[in-house]
């Protein structure tokens, strides 16, 4: 199959060639009353196994605070999950399916910068694929350390981290002490009575995000 072409006006979907067969993406450019930026931002979504998805509300708050910015945001399923093809693969195959998109994103868009974001097991795939894909800047939303193997990551400079202190599925001080062994810091929010979904926190998260990554962005053409 062939690629389809970059949306350039609102919201649409399409089907990408993807390793493991189609893979189905999201497109979402910012409101006509908001200055777009010359970035995109990749957002992955949670764990495939448990009933993650692109439409995850984490994965979709992320990404509308980012488009509110002025980002124009990519989500897609990984491989077994809506209408892309293929199966889980333990997050191995999930960052090949993660390198396919950015590869069309930067194909489509070359002059833009290219972040990634993600939320719990998006955060995981999106880390290990940051050495590969290079991005600009990368969000890590309670990212599953002590469940998954977080060796050897290497985020880009630009890097925030959020979890929430009562995250009741991924531990908030596991993911603090690998943090402390990093020789690279990230930008860290911890948020204070959260849990692993930001249950009643979502509007706080948005906050959270627009605030740590508004110097990160480009100035508007």
């Amino acid at each position: 199959m062939s690629d389809p072409d970059f949306p350039t006006t609102g919201s649409s979907t399409a089907m990408l060639a993807g390793p493991a067969g189609p893979l189905e993406v999201a497109v979402d450019l910012p409101d006509a009353d908001v200055a777009a930026l010359p970035v995109v931002a990749i957002v992955c979504h949670p764990l495939s196994t448990e009933g993650g998805s692109m439409h995850n509300k984490v994965v979709t708050m992320v990404a509308r605070a980012l488009r509110d910015l002025g980002v124009t945001t990519v989500r897609f399923n990984f491989r077994g999950v809506g209408e892309s093809a293929g199966s889980f693969d333990d997050g191995n195959g999930e960052q090949d399916d993660l390198r396919a998109v950015a590869a069309w994103v930067r194909t489509q868009r070359p002059d833009d910068a290219l972040w990634l974001a993600g939320f719990s097991f998006g955060a995981y795939v999106s880390l290990r694929a940051a050495a590969a894909i290079e991005p600009q800047a990368l969000i890590s939303i309670a990212p599953p350390a002590g469940r998954w193997d977080f060796a050897g990551m290497q985020p880009p400079e630009q890097w925030l981290v959020i979890q929430g202190d009562a995250d009741e599925i991924v531990d908030p001080q596991a993911v603090y002490a690998w943090l402390e062994t990093l020789p690279r810091q990230p930008e860290l929010v911890r948020m204070p009575d959260t849990s692993h979904f930001f249950h009643r926190k979502l509007i706080d998260l948005r906050g959270a995000v627009q605030h740590a990554v508004k110097h990160w962005l480009p100035a508007a053409a």
